[in-house]
């Protein structure tokens, strides 16, 4: 079992390899047959290896800054789930600026994320 401090020390590794741009690291936290769906979008991402992978790509990419923090979590370590609420801000390679509020609940199994969903402000960034 996670417990709940290791639940937000994976959340907190996972968006500190998003903002390096950190492809693999990003990847790492995240299961095998993972499903990221953006479900203000309704997108879905299935595979960490092939969708998850390109879906990070492009994301990569697209901006040339990214930062999330102002984290809230609230973690439950017998569903083995969390919820982060957090500020998002991006940059792209023209200069032009984005701030999102969002929200994730991310699902763990093993150490990993078995499954995430996204409740993103604005444009979807997760395409």
């Amino acid at each position: 079992m996670t417990t709940n401090p290791e639940m937000i020390a994976l959340v907190e590794r996972y968006f500190a390899a998003v903002d390096a741009k950190d492809l693999d690291g990003t990847l790492a936290t995240c299961a095998p047959d993972c499903c990221i769906t953006v479900e203000t979008a309704s997108v879905q991402h299935r595979g960490r290896d092939l969708e998850i992978r390109k879906m990070f790509e492009r994301l990569f990419e697209h901006f040339d800054t990214i930062w999330h923090g102002n984290f809230h979590h609230v973690a439950d370590e017998e569903a083995g789930t969390i919820a982060s609420q957090f500020l998002v801000r991006n940059a792209d390679y023209d200069g032009a600026r984005q701030e999102k509020h969002n929200c994730n609940f991310f699902h763990v199994e093993n150490d990993h994320f078995s499954a995430v969903s996204v409740y993103m402000s604005g444009e979807n960034t997760l395409t």
